[in-house]
């Protein structure tokens, strides 16, 4: 394991995250203040119309990763630069096809089916006209982020991120101080991100790596290769796309947009805590694929091994304070936060805290490249999400009940990856569950009970002083019992490689 590369790249990673997400969070609440509730669930829901028609391209980047991947691993530089050309071949191909489908079928179902406010319709087509080409902008920008991750150029991948983020924050400035309508110059302002961004990650692999320069290729076994291996991705994100935005629209049909804004606001939760997994993930991913191209399988495993265990307790971390101080969280962030928002974001993090354990195995399938089965019965427990929370919701009428829906199969599912990697790499479900599993539950045990019991001596009448005391022993409970509980001597010794380079 190239511990050293890991570490240096998870330090990038996190810087980038943590000026990402303190950013995201800060211009959320400014966001929904100018734009409104009312607005902001139009764009939420409006916007998550395009994503529904991103299982293509969500398909291909995952195959687009995995075989540039692969290529640097086996040092294969001819073929590295016909996969790369023939990648970026299909995203052009499946932007057009999403382009189509969003004109035809995605426009005649957000003026006729969706539950919008009439008046405002002028502006939805708007932000959904701005939302199609944005998009477009990401699906052709994939071969250049996914050359860049699979090069572990994390340090540059950090800069143009922070690059994003100030432009978003200037989005939010212009915001307030133009009267022009809001919802409409968003939208408009976010293309423009996009467009900027793309041009500059394209601009950058063009001048540093060779084979990032068009050519037209025509390999029928490698197109045959990525759609194949793409194809069955497509089933699995597919699914992905039903748990995400699907159940948008599921409870635009039976609340409204206001459920539309307190589902978007726990999105850009979901998605800044998330960054604490994905970017140590994204670090780690590349190596895993890279071992198993160069025949390394029990480094591979090893990897897997250590990353899930890691992304949990980095996962913990942060979600341990903000589940024990959820309602002042959400005061202070969003002053009058919508209705449900607190059981969303609850219910969604600890939803996040198991997938979080799931995505190493994941990539453990992938590197492997016989994905097919894993895609099917993976998939189809995920799509269950959308018709269970539909009939539930029809029921009940309690809109808390699709997290709970979706924590009950990301469990079962867990347990379906392990089989699917136990059979595929030879991965031991029993070290998994003895090394991992049993680790990651009796340090999330002893730390909940060790906060409740602390608890009862921090008696501040000051709401900030109470918030920082209740993290800060929080924090250092679940930091205690991960370094004595949770870490080998080989773990810790990565930690302190990860330490050293930040000081």
């Amino acid at each position: 394991m190239n511990s050293k590369t890991i570490a240096k790249n998870t330090v990038f990673l996190y810087i980038r995250m943590f000026f990402t997400m303190g950013v995201t969070l800060y211009t959320s609440r400014i966001i929904l203040n100018t734009l409104g509730v009312e607005d902001y669930g139009i764009y939420s829901v409006v916007g998550g119309i395009i994503t529904l028609f991103g299982f293509f391209n969500s398909a291909m980047t995952s195959a687009t990763q995995r075989f540039l991947s692969f290529d640097i691993g086996k040092n294969d530089s001819e073929q590295l630069k016909k996969t790369f050309n023939a990648t970026l071949n299909i995203h052009i191909i499946i932007g057009l096809l999403i382009l189509v489908l969003a004109e035809t079928f995605g426009l005649w179902f957000v003026n006729n089916t969706l539950n919008l406010p009439a008046e405002r319709m002028t502006a939805v087509n708007w932000v959904y006209q701005f939302s199609i080409f944005t998009f477009f902008l990401g699906i052709i920008q994939v071969p250049y982020d996914a050359l860049i991750i699979a090069r572990e150029k994390m340090g540059i991948y950090a800069i143009m991120s922070f690059v994003e983020v100030i432009l978003k924050l200037i989005i939010v400035y212009l915001l307030v101080i133009f009267s022009f309508d809001k919802l409409i110059l968003y939208a408009g302002l976010l293309f423009l991100v996009a467009f900027i961004i793309r041009m500059s990650h394209k601009i950058y692999c063009k001048r540093y790596y060779s084979e990032s320069r068009y050519q037209f290729y025509f390999e029928k076994e490698l197109y045959h290769k990525l759609i194949a291996y793409s194809g069955w991705n497509l089933f699995g994100n597919i699914a992905s796309v039903a748990r995400g935005q699907g159940i948008n629209v599921i409870l635009n049909l039976f609340f409204g947009t206001v459920l539309n804004a307190t589902y978007g606001i726990t999105l850009q939760v979901q998605s800044a805590v998330s960054l604490f997994v994905t970017n140590f993930q994204m670090a780690v991913n590349p190596q895993v694929i890279k071992n198993y191209a160069q025949g390394n399988i029990e480094q591979s495993k090893k990897l897997i091994f250590q990353s899930s265990k890691f992304s949990y307790f980095l996962m913990l971390i942060i979600v341990c304070p903000i589940l024990f101080n959820i309602d002042f969280i959400l005061k202070i962030w969003l002053n009058n936060p919508p209705q449900y928002t607190s059981i969303f974001v609850t219910l969604c993090l600890i939803g996040l805290l198991i997938d979080c354990i799931s995505g190493p195995l994941m990539t453990g399938a992938q590197a492997t490249g016989n994905i097919k089965w894993y895609q099917i019965i993976v998939g189809i427990l995920i799509f269950l999400n959308l018709p269970l929370a539909y009939l539930l919701l029809k029921i009940y009428n309690k809109p808390e009940l699709i997290y709970y829906i979706s924590i009950t199969i990301s469990i079962v599912s867990l347990i379906f990856r392990l089989r699917f990697v136990k059979k595929t790499i030879g991965l031991s479900i029993t070290n998994f569950m003895t090394t991992v599993i049993l680790r990651i539950f009796l340090v999330t045990l002893l730390s909940i009970i060790g906060f409740l019991f602390l608890n009862k001596f921090i008696t501040l009448s000051n709401e900030w002083l109470l918030f920082f005391a209740k993290s800060f022993s929080l924090i250092l409970i679940v930091i205690f019992n991960i370094a004595f509980l949770g870490c080998n001597e080989n773990e810790k010794r990565f930690i302190q490689k990860i330490l050293h380079l930040i000081k």
